[in-house]
């Protein structure tokens, strides 16, 4: 039976968000149709996360998604609904909350603050690293920049439910009256505990919203840890990294691998914007010298960043008169042009994918549509399996504005010491 149902907005949360069960041993499926049916789908877990594909929609249409689920899930009688946000609050942030309480007609506790990467709100705004967000690198996003730092402000663009500020709960605590969508301020995980307590024991815990933050607490707040965190598998040593991610975090993240000796393939405007470049005889071709590449090299990166002297993306999008949702979508689309085609060799080893659309795509195009976390690498940084064509696979993957800098380079050299590790046992 079904104790939890998270709906998030993009793959990558859909992923960094139900980990946080899985990793303590609780059932958790990952799917990735927003129209799924909720009754067939709850078959067999404990945890079900919906990835709705809802960040890039128009706010009424999230809201539909949204309501459309929550209903739902209302029906089957799921005691815990988690509307999983963006940590940095990209996407349709109040129209998606203001369905939940809407459909559900009661108020939602939501958690913005991801501590473990210093994203924290205060006093009702929300700081990245110390930065009020919308003055942050989010607030430049090119496809969903973040244009108020106070998360009511944020939510009221959206919706006229109301939105009240909060700060953390204590024991004590009162709550509020009103039927609203509930900010909650959160500095440490700890405040985030805290005030999921004091909410659990008035019964107001039912709809709940955040990001990974609250995610984390979640197992033991809801009686769903039952075992230690899982550890890694053994993978294989080699790193295939799929970028379709632009943020200035990951685009650093490939910078201090490149120079740390990843061969770094980077994709013209054509081969990431023209989908019919991968069907071409020029397209087939630099397809099967890639998979070479993977024969000689064990560390690869294929980048759909543009690189100084290669040409510009939106030169080439503006000619051809596509809107910023089509170049989106096409990269996206590309990547998972490369992957289904590398797919076949041998020597891909392990996958890399950073950013949800990136990721949706890569899995569509190997006819892959649910999955299931296993742990986190690190904050943010999630590895996943999946059963294709009978077998079992791995991927990790993380937002783009997840890691540190040397990200890349410590995910190679951990890859690398569990081989070694593996190899000293054999001996």
């Amino acid at each position: 039976m079904v104790k939890l149902l998270i709906l998030a907005d993009d793959f990558t949360g859909a992923l960094d968000s139900g980990v946080k069960l899985a990793a303590h041993g609780s059932r958790t499926k990952v799917i990735t149709d927003p129209h799924t049916d909720l009754g067939v789908a709850t078959k067999d877990a404990e945890v079900l996360v919906v990835d709705t594909e809802t960040r890039h929609l128009t706010a009424d249409q999230a809201g539909a998604i949204v309501a459309r689920l929550v209903r739902q899930a209302l029906d089957l009688h799921i005691p815990y609904i988690y509307k999983k946000t963006d940590s940095a609050l990209r996407g349709n942030i109040g129209a998606e909350l203001s369905a939940v309480m809407n459909t559900a007609n009661q108020p939602v506790a939501f958690f913005p603050s991801l501590p473990q990467m210093q994203r924290c709100t205060v006093g009702g705004v929300h700081y990245i690293q110390g930065t009020p967000v919308a003055q942050s690198v989010f607030g430049s996003d090119p496809f969903e920049p973040v244009t108020r730092s106070n998360v009511c402000e944020l939510i009221g663009l959206q919706t006229d439910a109301p939105a009240i500020s909060l700060e953390p709960l204590g024991e004590k605590s009162s709550l509020p009256g009103q039927q609203a969508i509930w900010v909650f301020d959160g500095q440490t995980t700890g405040e985030l505990l805290e005030t999921g307590k004091r909410l659990k024991k008035d019964g107001q815990l039912r709809m709940m919203a955040g990001c990974a933050g609250f995610a984390e607490v979640l197992p033991g707040l809801l009686g769903l840890a039952q075992e230690e965190a899982a550890k890694a598998p053994q993978l294989d040593e080699r790193l295939l990294v799929l970028c379709g991610s632009v943020n200035p975090i990951t685009i650093r993240q490939l910078d201090e691998a490149e120079k740390a000796g990843f061969v770094r393939l980077r994709m013209r405007p054509e081969q990431k914007l023209n989908p019919d470049y991968w069907i071409g005889n020029e397209g087939r071709q630099l397809l099967e010298r890639w998979k070479a590449t993977l024969q000689t090299s064990s560390h690869i990166i294929v980048d759909s960043n543009d690189e100084a002297d290669s040409g510009c993306a939106a030169e080439y999008a503006a000619v051809r008169g596509l809107g910023i949702q089509e170049v989106r979508v096409h990269i996206a689309s590309s990547l998972g042009r490369i992957l289904k085609s590398l797919n076949q060799c041998e020597q891909m080893g392990t996958l890399l994918i950073t950013g949800g659309d990136t990721l949706l795509q890569c899995m569509n195009a190997i006819g892959v549509y649910e999955m299931e976390p296993v742990c986190e690498l690190e904050s943010g940084v999630v590895l996943s399996r999946f059963e294709l064509d009978g077998h079992r696979r791995y991927v990790i993957s993380k937002s783009g504005g997840f890691g540190t800098q040397n990200l890349l380079i410590e995910l190679a050299a951990m890859l690398q010491n569990q081989t070694a590790n593996m190899e000293e046992k054999k001996r």
